[in-house]
């Protein structure tokens, strides 16, 4: 049976589409945009710019009002491009034309990635940019204003340096020339010329030469349909050539733009099974198509420098694909990915040979020798989504037991990707997960991080929250406290405009809208709104006021889960909630269940409120209320509360040691070492 899948909106597409939007002179239309954290950090940072952007939605319609091409305001506060080096270098080219001075910063991946290349042409346009820190490197202050045209010939073939310069040409109005050495992807040409700029590009010797000559005073609004992201397709393709998914998939809807399907003619050299669907483009829009992959026997090639521009993200999937197939390939002239959201050709290198597979490091590539030996051990993917995703492939194959250590990386680019894995490969590549309890399905070892999840459950009141703090902090776990889950979406709501009584008709689907997420940082979790890390906002007065309000929304169990599930899959966790061992984490190494009286949890129920109870009577109708959510919990239709099989109900002191004694006793010596705290 042949899988039919959709991957994810095009990153490259939904950037543009934002910027152009916020820049246009009226409402523009975008469809299918990515949700991942990229395309939400440069939505983040074009609200702080004072463009109106509603919550991104994958599934449904955005409508953007934009300021203008010179329009945006002076920002309250640091515009933060997280991880997303798009996001970054395009934004110096908009803030370049700006009358206003703003700084940008990102993670700790992003800061080390050099802006040099983009901020010395802009430079020379006429804007500043002054680092906070190291040279030529994120946080930078940007002074922007009056520029000068560009005539530039770019030291390599870059659509990220071509679309910031073509953008300060836009946001400054002036004319921009540039001849770059190949042809890197074109969308921000295809986007400005349908906007309504006066903009050419064609062929110079082997290179590319683009002019923008004319930059209108409004923006044209866009009307835009992205297309599934051909980058994010290339991974189920690759599974499904290597047998991985049956008889094949059948990929709708990706993109097809020439600028970025070069892997496409490497594959059919490799020998690959590949039809191409092609639909007709709209005038100035973006090819886009169905591919039909079919399992196929597949032989080394090599991949020269001219090749690279048109498939420099696709790299890592090729690397692993060369990894399973007859004899060798070489890849050159990629010294590129050495700047990426890690050093890709080092980390492609570093966990291929520890794998089993003979690997050459070069200074601008790798040379990979095809084996059908199986393949085990863990995987580090340096925070980087592709690299995490191509590991993944690897580990789905049949044969193959490998790990990844940060799988929350691919909601960078491909929400939903472990899952889409799990679906769409054979049975035969599914094995089942090492350890006690039930048998979870393959996708688990690429998912599941280094440690085991212990659950801590219990009706409201039972101490579970300040007893599974402890042990997380005793075994240098990460506390997973779903209550700030609750207060981050409270939070999100209260931003958004939205009036709380029009809350309880909210869906999952609407809820999802808002880029609430928990992410992994060392020993602990980060609440994340967007790009944006979310720290006293949760114990504003406004979210204490409307928190249960929020937690009673029919849809927001259902919501709920999907992130505290997500958290899980980084293991080394202790996470307390109602029903976390039995409905979250029903594979959870270690389950349990606390429980006390309903009067005794009705007096920690006050304390709690930081107010100790004046008589027996407010205790009485404290438990009279714990008792009706009791009932509520175990009858609401999504994760109802249930006791767990082994649930023990010692004293504080006694009940954290005991709990470290399980933990221990049912872990120590697997996968993941658990330290011998003491107390």
């Amino acid at each position: 049976m042949v899988t039919e899948l959709r991957v994810p909106g095009d990153k490259s597409i939904s950037h543009r589409a934002l910027l152009l939007a916020a820049l246009a002179g009226g409402e523009s239309r975008i469809r299918g945009i990515l949700t991942g954290e990229d395309p939400q950090a440069t939505a983040s940072i074009l609200r702080e710019l004072g463009v109106r952007v509603p919550p991104l939605v994958a599934d449904g319609e955005l409508r953007v009002t934009g300021v203008g091409v010179r329009g945006m305001r002076t920002p309250r506060r640091t515009l933060d491009c997280a991880n997303s080096g798009t996001t970054a270098r395009l934004m110096l080219g908009v803030l370049a034309g700006q009358k206003l001075e703003a700084t940008l910063t990102g993670d700790d991946s992003l800061r080390r990635r050099p802006m040099r290349r983009v901020t010395d042409p802009l430079s020379r346009m006429g804007a500043r940019f002054d680092p906070v820190a190291a040279p030529g490197r994120l946080p930078l202050r940007v002074t922007g204003g009056p520029l000068r045209a560009l005539d530039y010939r770019l030291p390599v073939a870059s659509a990220q340096l071509k679309s910031a310069l073509l953008l300060a040409g836009v946001t400054g109005g002036v004319p921009v020339r540039l001849v770059e050495p190949g042809f890197s992807r074109d969308h921000t040409e295809r986007m400005l010329a349908a906007a309504g700029c006066a903009l050419t590009s064609s062929p110079e010797g082997r290179g590319n030469r683009v002019q923008l000559t004319a930059s209108p005073s409004a923006l044209d609004p866009v009307d835009v349909v992205v297309p599934g992201d051909f980058s994010s397709a290339a991974f189920p393709l690759a599974l499904a050539l290597l047998g991985g998914a049956g008889e094949g998939i059948v990929l709708r809807g990706v993109g097809l733009n020439p600028t970025r399907t070069g892997l496409l003619p490497v594959l059919e050299r490799m020998n690959a099974r590949i039809e191409v669907d092609m639909r007709s483009a709209p005038e100035r829009g973006e090819p886009a198509g169905d591919l039909i992959i079919h399992p196929s026997d597949l032989t080394g090639t090599e991949v020269r420098p001219g090749e690279i521009p048109g498939l420099i993200d696709e790299v890592p999937v090729l690397a692993v694909l060369a990894a399973r197939v007859r004899g060798t390939t070489r890849i050159t002239g990629a010294e590129e990915l050495r700047v990426k959201e890690s050093d890709r050709l080092g980390a492609l290198a570093a966990n291929l040979s520890p794998l089993g597979v003979e690997v050459e490091e070069l200074p601008d590539g790798l040379v990979i020798e095809g084996t059908d030996r199986p393949l085990s051990g863990p995987v580090e993917a340096y925070g980087d989504h592709r690299i995490a995703m191509a590991f993944g492939v690897l580990g789905a194959l049949p044969g193959n037991d490998i790990t990844v250590d940060a799988p929350a990386a691919v909601d960078v680019s491909y929400p939903g990707f472990w899952e889409m894995l799990e679906r769409v490969s054979t049975p035969a590549a599914r094995p089942s997960a090492r350890g006690a309890g039930p048998e979870v399905a393959a996708h688990a070892r690429p998912v599941r991080g280094r440690g085991p999840v212990i659950v801590i459950d219990g009706p409201a009141g039972s101490g579970k929250s300040t007893t599974a703090r402890e042990v997380a902090r005793r075994l240098g776990f990460r506390h997973l406290d779903s209550g700030a889950l609750y207060r981050a979406l409270t939070y999100a709501l209260l931003e958004s405009g939205r009036p709380p009584d029009s809350w309880p008709a909210l869906t999952e689907s609407d809820l999802n809208a808002h880029p609430v997420r928990m992410t992994a940082a060392g020993s602990a979790f980060r609440i994340m709104l967007g790009a944006r890390t979310l720290t006293t906002e949760l114990r504003s007065p406004e979210v204490d006021a409307h928190v249960s309000a929020v937690a009673r929304l029919p849809a927001v169990r259902g919501w709920l889960l999907d992130r505290q599930r997500q958290a899980g899959r980084e293991g080394s966790l202790v996470g307390d909630g109602r029903d976390l061992g039995t409905v979250v984490f029903p594979e959870a190494e270690v389950k349990i269940f606390l429980v006390a009286g309903v009067e005794e949890r009705a007096r920690r129920r006050l304390l709690q409120t930081g107010r100790a109870p004046d008589s027996e009577s407010e205790v009485t109708a404290e438990a009279a209320r714990l008792r009706e959510r009791d009932r509520i919990d175990a009858t609401r239709g999504i994760a109802p509360l249930k006791k767990g099989a082994d649930g023990t109900h010692p004293p504080f002191e006694e009940q954290v040691d005991a709990i470290l004694r399980e933990v221990r006793a049912r872990v120590g010596g697997r996968d993941s070492e658990v330290p011998n705290s003491g107390p």
